[in-house]
């Protein structure tokens, strides 16, 4: 791993055009993304030969820089301290605030059309949470093993050995939780995200969760019964239903929240601002998302479900076809954090999600890709052991150094890996492959899957590893590419 050093940190700044160049500067789980003020000033060749950085590239108003997972953080306030920069919000110290964190976001916003802007709103919201996330995937991982049966025995481990149960029970608890109270999760992000404050965020989703509702997860079975309990406001009849591993219902009342809140505050004075927006804030806000937020935006996430739910039931092989080909190109532009918010509520309300199966064949396909280049590239030390750092990343599930530092640099393994990733995801979606949470996006994803879809998931597995490896070797080969 490259060394971190301010020498490297200030070569990034004057690569980038300098720190007057910099208008703002943020960072998500694996790149530095700038928002300058001439994206002409940058020297990509000098970023680009820095060992710390494994790619660089303009998308939706922002010039991003690919560090890597866990390197990025210390480079990120590395960068801050050099260039005199609030880590809070990339701007100039003493910008610290939400609201000035909130305008830094708008300044990108500025050079972005609405569509990028929503998909960078997405962004914003979910990468913040995604070690929540991924954390309760692989704890849900781990508890699968004991509880699954016909994985070490004919029945569960659980079964077989009883004294295992209280451990199952605990790791499930501790791993669900982030599940179960997903409103929490997305409710301070999205407040944050929206100018309000995160703490009413946290208040809004213990609201959407609390224990005198009716649970999310047993509402259908209630509502086909007739049994769903209603309150009755002057004649109207408002379901008492929570919303658990919900995702629409919170995002909506968030923002909601949070321009009430800004809205008061721009009115009431400060002296008695704590005994009146926090509860004018929440009680508008939960009166208006119990009676048209919640019905409303549940049923539209239950008619998203139903159409994925359509598309790979009656075009199995086609959802599988397109989605493991587009995979890695909505990466690329960002498109991919919207499906996050359908994976989560794909797994919320249905036996699992057949998406995140194709992802995580994605990410292990782009890994190989680049393993293909480690092999071409032999004599060439640091070619071989960028490719091979990146192929290792993107098989534990970070993708972007292998995309961004490898594949799309020499253009054919990317293209051998999409490749791949198609024909392996049109396998497992003809075999209906599930999984029961979002888990790491690599080969620890298996433990995501359904205990009887892991034989299917192998078989993909080993398509995306071997066949992008050869498919980049021989094109390298035949085509004589110079690496």
């Amino acid at each position: 791993m490259a060394k971190i050093t301010k020498e490297a940190v200030e070569t990034i700044v004057e690569a980038v055009g300098g720190n007057d160049n910099i208008e703002t500067v943020t960072h998500c789980v694996t790149r530095l993304r700038f928002v300058l003020y001439d994206e002409e000033k940058v020297d990509k060749e000098k970023l680009t030969n820095l060992d710390l950085v494994r790619g660089a590239f303009a998308s939706g108003g922002q010039y991003q820089v690919v560090i890597g997972q866990g390197t990025v953080d210390k480079v990120y306030k590395e960068l801050m301290s050099v260039t005199g920069r609030s880590e809070e919000s990339g701007g100039r110290a003493g910008d610290g605030d939400s609201e000035n964190d909130t305008a830094d976001k708008q300044k990108s916003g500025k050079k972005q059309n609405a569509f990028q802007r929503f998909i960078r709103l997405l962004a914003d919201i979910f990468i913040p949470i995604l070690p929540a996330i991924i954390t309760a995937g692989l704890l849900l991982g781990l508890n699968n093993l004991l509880t699954g049966p016909g994985i070490f025995f004919d029945d569960a481990v659980i079964d077989v050995y009883p004294q295992w149960t209280g451990i199952s029970e605990i790791i499930f608890i501790i791993a669900n939780a982030s599940f179960n109270f997903l409103p929490v999760l997305i409710g301070w992000s999205a407040v944050r995200r929206f100018g309000g404050s995160p703490l009413l965020g946290i208040v809004l989703g213990l609201i959407f969760v609390h224990p005198q509702l009716l649970s999310a997860y047993a509402y259908g079975d209630a509502s086909a019964n007739n049994e769903v309990p209603t309150w009755d406001l002057f004649g109207w009849n408002v379901e008492q239903v929570g919303y658990q591993g919900q995702v629409l219902p919170v995002l909506v009342a968030s923002y909601v929240l949070a321009q009430i809140e800004m809205f008061l505050r721009k009115r009431i004075a400060d002296s008695i601002q704590v005994l009146l927006v926090a509860p004018i804030a929440l009680l508008v806000t939960g009166f208006f998302t119990f009676i048209i937020i919640g019905p409303v935006t549940f049923g539209l996430g239950n008619a998203i479900t139903d159409f994925f739910l359509w598309t790979f039931d009656q075009y199995a092989w086609l959802g599988g076809l397109l989605y493991g080909l587009l995979y890695a190109p909505l990466v690329i532009t960002g498109l991919h954090h919207t499906f996050l918010a359908v994976d989560l509520q794909l797994t919320a309300s249905t036996d699992g999600t057949f998406l995140w199966p194709i992802l995580a064949l994605s990410n292990i396909a782009q890994g190989s890709a680049a393993v293909g280049i480690m092999i071409l590239a032999w004599r060439d030390q640091n070619m071989r052991g960028l490719a091979g750092s990146a192929g290792l990343s993107a098989y534990l599930g970070v993708t972007e150094p292998a995309l961004f530092g490898v594949n799309l640099q020499y253009r054919f393994p990317f293209f051998c890996a999409l490749i791949s990733s198609a024909i392996a995801a049109t396998f497992i979606s003809i075999n209906n492959v599930l999984a029961f949470a979002v888990g790491v996006g690599g080969i620890p994803g298996i433990f995501s899957i359904r205990p009887p879809d892991w034989g299917a998931f192998f078989i993909g597995m080993l398509i995306v590893i071997i066949l992008p490896i050869v498919l980049t070797y021989l094109y390298g080969r035949i085509r004589k590419v110079e690496i």
